[in-house]
């Protein structure tokens, strides 16, 4: 019997359509026919992450299973929260609105370092033990994976296993052992020891750390032989092969991508030295146009949507953009489908792909160039030039195009403020390129937006080694850059240091962190990445009674041969590659995509994608 959300609370509460469920392509089943219930949550609002495909996917996934019944939660926003503790009301789902302390599985998605909050104050809502130590046999199994997955250790108290790698085959792996499991009535432990045996499944607690005088990590090993001593992410071989779901639900009030995303391929051939994603998704896997055509016409079938968003880390990377695109154009233009094409290059940008994208109807283009200058650009590997930039700013400019967003950094490695100030330079450029275009051919209203976002070290790069900037630095460089901006036409924007210092905390941090976010959820800390709710003084009131610095793991530059947290997991990529990264970096030295010239980095061991082309 699912749980009664009364009227009266959805009335007095913004967006009610967030709680209600039942929306067109969302999964009821029957309970009595299902042997698994899984409870597949978000750590942010609906919208946020009713927009996230990797939720899509394995939502339909799973619920393909007739013994599995896959139901969404989301965080609820603070409003609704303190309904629910007022009323006495726990966590549930939307598709049955029963409680999430039910089901056998609660599984977290892990996008962004800054939800660790969201995930133990959704537990606690639950209403079972936040600590895994503390769960018994009566109690459901929480799992986690996604991008931070790669870096499990700050939420390790917290989570009884995670899946490192693409999870589509793990999971069904998983859900089949605990059928097992379930009927020879076993202890949890006994559970959690025979998934450890899956390849991309880590159990946190079968690990035990030693830690120097220093704070560094002196060893990190299983607590018995039989536990991998290197847990190797999964990936999916055959993207055309793998599930991709031919519905997708339909929210009953906007989100944030509320349209059709159709996935290219996974991975990146190029190597940007500060991008995560670029390495942990590695080696390219690509899906064939003709694969891609028949999905998009089935999406914009059974959900009705009018625009389709290309998605990858380099849509303009992908082999067959042009027949996709043609195919794409050719089958929705009549049906007044528009065509988004995020994550173009700036050196791959054309007339040919901006006419397309107009095709239906016009929308903004964002560039990222980011850094200001080209030795900054060789340093991060992001092989594109000022000239590439300007070449596509003026074609769009003759195209009738007059709004572009551009993003950079502050704080990247080796950055200094000539740097910085090439940022100001490019805006100009831009603006000058606008001005030079006929007035017949542009379109009215510039409007040139600069945004920086802070350089964050990320584990599995090249950079990963690096400090970050110290909050004082950042804000110097901001307020440099700000100064150095003239144009009416160019508009600033920017991130707030305190946020992307927390994010390096946790980026890079080791299970230690799971005392501090435990201590600061206690002190009100949830929705971090919300400036509203964005309590800084409280993290640093937790790290202080916690007696931890955060310092230790954000603005300290690490020894090759120091033991990271994230050393036991296995994505492939080779340290010392990534070693070799980073000394070209401090040579200014540009490495050839994956399609000019193999690298080494280590990919092929995966057999599959680009690698073995």
């Amino acid at each position: 019997m699912g749980i009664r959300v009364c009227d009266r609370i959805l009335q007095n509460v913004e967006k009610p359509t967030r709680y209600t469920g039942n929306e067109w392509n969302s999964i009821n089943k029957n309970l009595n026919r299902i042997d698994i219930r899984f409870a597949f949550c978000f750590p942010d609002v609906y919208e946020v992450g009713m927009s996230h495909l990797g939720m899509k996917i394995l939502y339909h996934l799973l619920n393909e299973r007739e013994d599995v019944f896959c139901e969404r939660v989301f965080a609820p926003w603070v409003d609704m929260e303190a309904k629910m503790r007022e009323y006495g009301i726990p966590l549930f789902t939307l598709e049955t609105h029963d409680a999430v302390k039910e089901f056998d599985f609660v599984g977290f998605t892990l996008q962004y370092e800054m939800s660790y909050t969201n995930i133990i104050n959704m537990l606690d809502l639950a209403g079972f033990p936040i600590l895994s130590s503390n769960r018994t046999k009566e109690h459901p199994f929480v799992c986690a994976g996604g991008p931070c997955a790669y870096n499990p250790e700050p939420l390790a108290d917290f989570i009884d296993f995670f899946v490192v790698g693409e999870g589509e085959e793990v999971i069904n792996e998983v859900l089949d052992v605990y059928l097992d499991w379930k009927k020879k009535d076993l202890s949890r432990e006994d559970f959690l020891r025979s998934i450890s045996a899956i390849e991309g499944i880590y159990v946190p607690r079968f690990y035990e750390v030693e830690y120097n005088t220093d704070g560094t990590i002196g060893s990190f090993r299983p607590v018995e032989d039989i536990y991998p001593a290197k847990i190797r992410k999964r990936i999916i071989k055959d993207l055309d092969r793998v599930y991709y779901p031919d519905k997708m639900i339909v929210p009953f009030t906007g989100i944030v991508h509320d349209r059709v995303m159709l996935e290219l391929f996974r991975g990146c051939i190029r190597g940007c030295r500060f991008c995560q994603a670029g390495f942990i998704y590695r080696p390219v896997r690509e899906k064939t146009a003709d694969k891609l055509l028949g999905i998009a016409k089935n999406l914009v079938e059974s959900t009705g949507y009018e625009e389709i968003s290309l998605t990858s880390l380099s849509t303009s990377d992908y082999t067959s953009l042009k027949e996709l695109t043609d195919g794409l154009i050719k089958e929705m233009e009549p049906k007044k489908v528009n065509l988004s094409l995020p994550s173009l290059r700036v050196d791959s940008f054309s007339l040919e792909l901006m006419e397309k994208a107009q095709k239906v109807r016009k929308s903004g283009l964002t560039f990222a160039p980011e850094a200001g200058s080209q030795r900054l650009r060789n340093i991060i590997n992001k092989g594109v030039t000022e000239e590439d930039l300007l070449n596509s700013v003026s074609t769009a400019f003759s195209g009738g195009w007059s709004g572009v967003k551009l993003y950079f950094m502050l704080g990247l490695p080796m950055e200094n403020f000539e740097d910085i100030e090439g940022i100001s330079d490019l805006g100009q450029k831009v603006v000058d390129a606008y001005m030079r275009t006929p007035k017949e051919k542009r379109g009215k209203g510039l409007n040139v937006t600069v945004s920086t976002s802070f350089f964050v070290p990320k584990p599995f790069t090249p950079f990963q080694w690096e400090p970050q900037d110290s909050m004082e630095v950042f804000k110097d460089k901001q307020s440099f850059l700000k100064s150095k901006i003239k144009s009416k036409y160019i508009k600033y924007n920017w991130h707030d240091p305190e946020l992307s210092f927390l994010e390096a905390v946790f980026s890079r941090g080791d299970r230690k962190l799971s005392r501090v976010l435990l201590k600061a959820f206690e002190k009100g800390c949830k929705f971090d990445s919300w400036g509203e709710h964005f309590k800084f003084d409280k993290w640093m009131e937790a790290f202080d009674e916690c007696g931890i610095d955060p310092h230790f793991y954000a603005n300290r530059r690490r020894p090759f041969d120091e033991i990271l947290p994230w050393d036991h997991i296995d994505i492939g990529i080779s340290k010392n590659y990534l070693k070799r990264e980073y000394e070209k970096a401090e040579r200014q030295e540009v490495t050839s995509n994956c399609r000019v010239n193999c690298s080494g980095c280590g990919a092929a061991v995966f057999e599959g994608g680009i690698c073995l082309e």
